[in-house]
């Protein structure tokens, strides 16, 4: 068997399968594909296919289904990511244009990546530690209440109240906001706590005591940005999906749940000359994802955060892997990435 012919009929195996999710035979794969062979080679092919394991016979079922092996195989041999149509373009163009917010723009990622793959899409917050600071604000609410606002370059905000220990007037809030923006401006948020001592320290000493307060509340919240989140869309597409997850749904449902996994598979997967990186069944750590496969990229400054959709094996990979790659480089560049 020719390794041309091997791969071919790999391809229309994993094809039907991923369509029809019935067990493929050589008579449909005769009947439906075009392989210029008989019927009898092609028994004797998907037969070489099986002692390789790379397709299995499920139960006694006179068809075969692919395994991780042969789906590997398949993914491997894909040369090129196919660019998604002009329709689905303007799609993402449409639903992703606009909102400056983060958080509304990621949420709109990943429902519309669910959307167009029919699969639970997974994105990561924006990793901060190359991440530095844009702008901030300081807000006069009351006389000792004010709200302090840190905007990060990749675009994400962060706002929370500090209590002043006296009153403090609009003047003070106003002169100490341009002082820490003409300091902080442009540093890493993950230096924070050994810039702003010097910040503090530089203030007129009516206003230390008050620049203190401000000092604390933004290291608290250059800290709330480093925590590790992701967002998520689609679940209910697993539910759609039950009967590929023959040991069970649970362990799949309780990974996203703890989205720490995710986050520790999404951060480990290297990266693929394609653009795009896939680990099928098996091949995930966690062993809750056996019957699952991970589609994903990077996106964003360093492209160090990742976005993706996380499926069954059964799954469609090259538009899947088109739509990935396609979405991540609008949210790139709508992030500034």
């Amino acid at each position: 068997m020719s390794e041309p012919r091997k791969l071919e009929v790999l391809r229309a195996i994993v094809e039907d399968y991923v369509h029809s999710r019935e067990p493929v035979g050589s008579k449909a794969l005769v009947e439906r594909h075009h392989l210029g062979v008989s019927s009898a080679t092609i028994r004797n092919d998907m037969a070489l296919l099986e002692e390789e394991g790379l397709i299995a016979a499920p139960h006694t079922s006179a068809g075969r289904i692919p395994t991780d092996k042969g789906y590997r195989l398949f993914v491997d041999r894909i040369s090129e990511v196919k660019p998604l149509s002009a329709a689905e373009r303007r799609a993402i163009h449409s639903l992703l244009e606009g909102p400056d917010d983060v958080e509304d723009i990621l949420e709109r990622t990943v429902r519309l990546l669910s959307q167009l793959t029919n699969q639970v899409a997974v994105v990561q917050y924006p990793h901060v530690s190359r991440a530095r600071v844009r702008h901030i604000e300081f807000v006069l609410l009351a006389p000792r209440q004010v709200l302090v606002v840190l905007i990060a370059d990749t675009g994400k905000v962060e706002q929370g109240v500090v209590h002043a220990g006296a009153d403090a007037s609009d003047e003070d809030i106003m002169a100490l906001r341009a002082r820490f923006l003409g300091s902080i401006a442009g540093s890493q948020l993950d230096l924070m706590t050994q810039v702003l001592p010097s910040v503090v320290a530089l203030c007129p000493p009516a206003l230390r005591g008050l620049a203190g307060v401000l000092a604390h509340g933004l290291e608290r919240l250059a800290d709330r940005s480093r925590d590790e989140r992701m967002v998520m869309a689609g679940t209910a597409n697993l539910a759609r999906s039950n009967v590929d997850f023959p040991l069970s749904i649970g362990p799949v449902l309780e990974a996203l749940e703890e989205q720490v996994v995710m986050l520790r598979l999404l951060s480990d997967m290297a990266e693929d000359p394609r653009g795009v990186t896939v680990s099928i069944g098996r091949e995930n750590p966690y062993d809750g994802l056996s019957e699952a496969s991970v589609v994903a990229t990077g996106y964003g400054p360093g492209s160090s955060a990742k976005i993706g959709i996380l499926g069954p094996t059964r799954m469609d990979y090259p538009n899947t892997m088109a739509a990935v790659r396609a979405v991540a480089r609008y949210l790139s560049r709508i992030l500034g990435g």
